[in-house]
């Protein structure tokens, strides 16, 4: 090339600016310097550009990394020569620069970071037009591998930032979706840049970067599971000031454009991502309050499933969600929430805090099937909490509950059971029609009772473990004389005669002693309110199926003389020892607490129907205990004169008794047929 190719540069400078020794670099860049001051007294901008561009296009061009670093140190020159006059040459200045950053050798990298800073620390906020160009530069220089060139691509950042901070005219909303496009890289010192920038815009007084936090939460939150402990660190700190911020100011703050960010955070199977998020979601819900409702379908997502832990190390996870699962009940419990929606999408309208109550009831039905007690525990409590606080609204959703509530009595744990029971029971009461309470125009008490039989007679071992606590919690929560009544009228339809024998013993077992039962047994005692005598003819049909249950209700209601005419009957039985073993269960029943009353009056006048009812029992038993100990109370009390004629009350004891012989001559039947069954089968 001859001279005048590069001029105003003479072949001597160009050859030091380009040479590998750093002194003549220098050297000629000062050289350039003072042309440059020169030219610009001159006011010749002409011979300015001609520099600028055989440096930044003629001299950049070449592939030599000599030929680039003299060009780098040419452009830094000319910056410095202009002083602020460099101004008016940014563009041309820094397009080649930044070009450089791509370079694959580490030393035209390192030469580009240096010219940058010196051209930037000129310029100063001047320089803020070009930002998208330098800060995409700074981003890809921060991932750098040669740690020679992430130096001074640090130097170069902390300057940048520094005019960024001191600037009254930055553009903070052009700035974000920069921010928004690197948050989600996976490169570690991509992230720790993107984390610095974050916090150094927070920190400065006239920048308001919560505003724009909804677009930069979700990748905050993904860096905290990130594998670097320093990044992890950085982030939490971060995101802390911006809570605590958020709480010193909630009125500035867009909770809805962030909720659902969080929601997805609450359920990382990562501890420190996930109680961030939901300590995060406590503070907003407490703070933006019934706003929050119409996300509590997703609230209770995350929330829920965490009441679960048990561990030591998520134990701040459980009980920050226990405080979420509680303030979200309260919000419902004040009224804000009175405005559920359902149906049609359930969306809340624009502006409106609505509960939504197609999403949370389809929530609490998921989370009924959580492997955790505690998760299913609150997902009941959570639908009783509804029926109590929104029982109009909460008609339309008992369809979807009610066979996730009726598959819950075979859980293994009490509280499950109770609670489940518990919302059945507040089912059909509030679905009851005309009026809530009247349980027998219920379209669900029926059907509800049904579907229990249902699961006991499909499963023996929930019959045997879990009947009798059942129906006693049901005595509870419901009418227990309704409960007997329903029951009965169910049972008499069924089939399988076996299981209606078992549900009658258990069922008159429940009777005669459980505490739950006491105002029942009571009522029964009573024989001459013709109510007692209706409930006694209506249970009566349905005992038959067990003849010692079905003595015991006479014993029960004073009818001793039918007790005798039934014991009679009882030598056309088929004794069996499961017969006998019922038998033995009643003279212990006898010789009971909740039987005093009875052995009492053995004393009285009337005492000689029961005495030839109790001595009938005794000839039914072979010479055990209990026969001894029914013998000796019998003898222990005085003698009694012969019975009086049975009163006469409105009880067609005849037709009874036919249904009782009626009821015995099929289950015979079934027996045969069941041991057909069983000699076919082996």
């Amino acid at each position: 090339m001859s001279e005048r190719d590069y001029a105003p540069l003479s072949i001597a400078c160009v050859r030091g600016l380009c040479d590998k020794i750093y002194d003549k670099r220098k050297f000629a860049g000062v050289e350039i310097e003072k042309m440059v001051k020169d030219f610009s007294d001159a006011k010749n901008t002409s011979q300015i550009k001609r520099l600028i561009r055989v440096l930044g296009q003629d001299l950049m061009s070449s592939t030599n990394p000599n030929v680039k670093n003299g060009a780098l140190m040419g452009l830094s020159s000319v910056a410095v020569g202009l002083g602020k006059g460099c101004i008016d040459y940014l563009p041309e200045l820094v397009h080649p620069i930044v070009a450089c950053f791509s370079e694959s050798e580490s030393r035209v990298r390192y030469q580009a970071a240096e010219a940058l800073f010196n051209v930037l620390k000129i310029a100063r906020g001047e320089a803020l037009a070009h930002f998208p160009l330098v800060f995409d530069a700074l981003a890809r220089l921060a991932a750098d591998p040669e740690p020679q060139v992430k130096q001074g691509a640090e130097l170069l950042d902390r300057l940048v930032k520094d005019i960024v901070t001191e600037s009254q005219t930055f553009e903070l909303a052009a700035f974000i979706p920069m921010l928004r496009e690197r948050i989600y890289t996976r490169n570690a010192f991509g992230r720790q840049f993107i984390v610095s920038w974050v916090s150094v815009l927070d920190a400065v007084p006239d920048i308001d970067l919560i505003v724009h936090l909804p677009e930069l939460l979700d990748g905050l939150f993904k860096m905290l599971d990130d594998a670097n402990s320093e990044i992890r660190r950085m982030c939490d700190v971060q995101l802390n000031e911006f809570l605590r911020s958020i709480k010193k100011d909630p009125s500035r703050v867009d909770f809805q454009a962030m909720i659902n960010i969080l929601i997805t955070h609450a359920q990382s199977p990562e501890e420190m991502l996930q109680l961030t998020a939901i300590t995060w979601i406590k503070e907003f819900v407490e703070l933006a309050g019934a706003t929050m409702l119409p996300y509590a379908s997703g609230i209770l997502c995350a929330v829920l499933p965490c009441l679960a832990y048990s561990d030591e190390p998520r134990k701040s996870i459980r009980e920050t969600a226990v405080i979420v699962n509680f303030q979200l009940m309260k919000l419902v419990e004040s009224g804000e929430g009175g405005e559920a929606t359902e149906g049609g999408g359930g969306e809340a309208e624009e502006g409106s805090a609505q509960l939504e109550l197609d999403g949370v009831v389809a929530v609490l039905t998921q989370m009924l099937h959580h492997s955790s007690v505690s998760t299913k525990v609150a997902a009941l409590d959570w639908i009783l909490h509804l029926y109590s606080k929104l029982p109009a609204q909460m008609v339309a959703q008992t369809d979807k509950l009610f066979v996730g509530a009726v598959g819950s009595l075979t859980d293994a744990a009490d509280d499950v059971v109770r609670r489940a029971l518990a919302v059945l029971a507040e089912l059909c009461s509030c679905a009851a029609t005309p009026a809530p309470g009247d349980l027998e125009s219920s379209p669900y008490y029926y059907k509800f009772l049904q579907a229990l039989l249902r699961l006991l007679a499909a499963d023996d071992n929930l019959l045997e473990d879990r009947g009798a606590f059942i129906i006693r919690q049901l005595c509870i929560l419901l009418n227990a004389e309704d409960i007997y009544k329903a029951l009965a009228n169910i049972l008499q339809h069924e089939r399988n005669l076996r299981f209606v024998a078992t549900m009658v013993d258990i069922l008159n077992t429940i009777l005669l002693t459980s505490a739950e039962l006491y105002d029942l047994r009571l009522q029964l005692r009573h024989f001459d309110k013709p109510a007692t005598r209706e409930l006694f003819v209506s249970l009566y049909a349905c005992w038959c199926h067990s003849p010692v249950s079905l003595l015991a209700l006479c014993l029960l209601t004073h009818n001793y003389h039918h007790c005798n005419t039934l014991i009679a009957s009882f030598g056309d039985l088929e004794i069996t020892v499961d017969f006998l073993t019922e038998v033995d269960k009643l003279v212990q029943l006898i010789e009971s607490p909740i039987f005093a009353y009875l052995r009492l009056e053995l004393l009285g006048a009337e005492a000689g129907a029961l005495r030839g009812a109790l001595y009938g029992l005794l000839m039914l038993l072979p010479q055990s205990d209990a026969f001894h100990a029914l013998r000796a109370r019998l003898h222990a009390a005085p003698a009694a004169p012969a019975p009086a004629p049975p009163p006469a009350p409105d009880v067609p004891f005849p037709e009874l008794l036919q249904q009782f012989a009626r009821v015995q001559a099929a289950h015979r039947e079934y027996r045969m047929l069941d041991r057909g069954r069983g000699k076919l089968a082996s």
